[in-house]
């Protein structure tokens, strides 16, 4: 398409990160989420054992970037009594690819971020017992807080690295990204298989035990060893 091109309206501003140490933004194009990544988490959910990832997505325009240093505030969400946290490594792609290896996975990103998989928990209950897809629990306006990435140059560790989420100062979620079902190298590997990765795109790659509910006035204070932390404030 021709940059003479006219539109019905006026297109969408492109959505972007902030980029930990430069002025420039990561632009972003799919928001892609890991279910049932870490065991214990699975085992809260009902469930046990190395099951094949599985994946589910959220539009670029429910992520909710947050500056470094800043406090996002997310509206609480319409429809649901029982808004749940769950913090996650989100890992960026700088290179795309189709059928990636995951030997060579680590060429394909550009850095690391803390973001948090917001679930109106009741409503993705209800569709699970109905056998429906899940995007009304999971896929809601604001559901993808994250903060800045961090390049893969300057990240620390993140393949062991501590990730843990606080609600107004006391621990809800404590783990090690360690304890990854599927590494980040796995994940890339079966995510390309499935689809064509592009530049831009993001990867929420699941979340550890100790999800729960938050409420208007909660604060949550999510926390990766190496990354820049995310703060979120339900209003």
């Amino acid at each position: 398409m021709s940059d003479s091109s006219h539109f019905v309206f006026p297109p969408a501003a492109v959505v972007s990160v902030p980029v930990v140490g430069t002025t420039a933004r990561f632009p972003v194009q799919r928001v892609y989420c890991v279910g049932r990544n870490y065991e214990e988490h699975a085992k809260e959910m009902g469930f046990t054992g190395r099951e094949a990832p599985f994946f589910f997505l959220k539009p670029a325009n429910a992520l909710l970037p947050v500056a470094d240093g800043a406090t996002a505030r997310m509206p609480y969400p319409s429809l649901t009594k029982d808004l749940h946290h769950e913090v996650e490594l989100v890992v960026a792609i700088g290179l795309g690819g189709k059928n990636i290896p995951a030997s060579e996975a680590d060429h394909h990103i550009f850095g690391y971020a803390v973001g948090l998989d917001m679930t109106r928990r009741d409503l993705q209950n209800d569709m699970k017992k109905q056998g429906r897809p899940w995007s009304i629990g999971k896929a809601f306006d604001n559901s993808a807080p994250i903060g800045p990435i961090t390049p893969a140059s300057l990240a620390g560790a993140t393949a062991q690295a501590e990730i843990a989420l606080d609600v107004n100062g006391s621990a809800r979620q404590r783990s090690d990204t360690s304890k990854l079902i599927w590494s980040v190298p796995e994940i890339i590997e079966h995510l390309s298989a499935a689809w064509e990765l592009r530049a831009g795109d993001l990867i929420y790659t699941g979340t550890p035990q100790g999800v729960a509910a938050v409420v208007p006035g909660d604060t949550m204070l999510a926390t990766i060893a190496g990354l820049v932390p995310l703060r979120v404030q339900v209003v």
